[in-house]
């Protein structure tokens, strides 16, 4: 055994003391783990229609953008719809496009809303492009599948890469019926429906392997069996999505943090309230039927007015961000643009200019602020 001289020991000790220093250092420097990312979205599905009307959005009673006001409050996230052959421009790839580019110049993430149609797409239909009617379903996987490509290749060249894309609407019973339907005279089907989402996943990822992808469901009741049996999916889906809306899907806002919970807790996947609204009042401000105008239709504890509708919003956001997990959830307002844009005497304008985030002089609302927390 050979001895170490006395001047060794000194040398060691300080080479241990100095590196215990160091590494003490280090801990108190180290960077602290970026803060989760909540969405805080809006659907802006019809700021380009609105955009050829002369109408002017104000915030502080000054006039400016509306996704200048977005980014103003602290929206970060803006949704927009695309139908397959609309009738018109609106929703067209065309116009989505055009509009995508904007809100990536403006900084927003992008989330964008395949409806497979050519009009609406939600729970009560899903019908098919009418270019798609004589397809049989090998010839649909592969139109999905060569559609989803096309578009998400359009919108990376033009610089507008989305960040979150949606594989259907509102998808509670499939989508493109009847061969994508689940609930069938003849019997229940998922396999069609899983494998028209396989084939959209498929074609967003080979194109964008970072964006995300969302499955959308319309309620509460039932989103856990629902997303029971659309699991498991080669390759998966990324996000959960939910409409939440009192008049169709209950008066008992506590239930969306249980449904939150309940669905992170098996699936372990983020979960976004995709759409949500509600009226500032049960007036309208044009000829056009709305779709909330009764007192029955809103949650009590909830009035109709400008706090009341910002409060709505601040529990919702409450009930998501206090969920048990807090991993990337989110909340997206539909239709905050949707004022009476066609004027007052107008009866094919707005359905929903009393659930606005802006009021009938299309003012900035209270709730915009609680949506974007500034």
């Amino acid at each position: 055994m050979i001895m170490m001289k006395p001047y060794w020991r000194i040398i060691s000790t300080i080479i241990l003391i100095v590196s215990f220093i160091s590494c003490k250092k280090d801990d108190t420097q180290s960077t602290p783990p970026a803060a989760k990312f909540f969405i805080r979205g809006a659907d802006l599905s019809f700021t380009p229609e609105i955009s050829t009307y002369n109408i002017n959005y104000t915030e502080n009673d000054t006039v400016k953008p509306i996704l200048q006001i977005m980014k103003d409050k602290g929206i970060n996230t803006i949704r927009v719809r695309l139908w397959y052959a609309p009738s018109t421009v609106h929703s067209s790839l065309s116009e989505v496009l055009d509009f995508a580019k904007q809100i990536k110049q403006y900084g927003f993430k992008f989330w964008l809303d395949f409806h497979y149609s050519d009009w609406w797409a939600d729970p009560g239909k899903q019908n098919p492009p009418a270019a798609w009617l004589s397809l049989n379903f090998d010839q649909l996987k592969d139109s999905i599948y060569a559609y989803t490509k096309n578009t998400m290749n359009a919108l990376v060249q033009a610089g507008a890469t989305p960040d979150y894309v949606q594989v259907g609407n509102e998808v509670n019973d499939g989508m493109l019926w009847p061969l994508g339907e689940i609930y069938k005279s003849t019997g229940t089907d998922w396999n069609s429906f899983r494998t028209l989402v396989e084939q959209a996943t498929t074609a967003i990822k080979e194109v964008s392997p970072t964006t995300l992808v969302m499955i959308h469901y319309a309620g509460l009741s039932g989103a856990t069996y629902f997303f029971q049996n659309l699991l498991p999916l080669t390759p998966d889906f990324d996000l959960i999505g939910l409409s939440y809306y009192p008049m169709y899907h209950g008066k008992d806002i506590d239930s969306v943090k249980i449904v939150v919970n309940d669905l992170y807790t098996q699936f372990r996947k983020p979960v976004v309230i995709a759409e949500t609204a509600y009226p500032f009042t049960l007036n309208g401000n044009d000829n056009t039927g709305n779709l909330v105008w009764l007192e029955s239709q809103i949650i009590p504890a909830y009035s109709a007015t400008d706090s009341g509708q910002a409060n709505f919003l601040a529990k919702i956001i409450l009930n998501v961000k206090h969920s048990a997990f807090t991993d990337n959830f989110g909340v997206c307002y539909w239709a905050p643009d949707w004022v009476a844009y066609k004027g007052t005497a107008s009866f094919d304008g707005s359905a929903g200019e009393n659930q606005a985030l802006f009021d009938f002089q299309n003012r900035a609302l209270p709730g915009l602020d609680t949506l974007g927390k500034k």
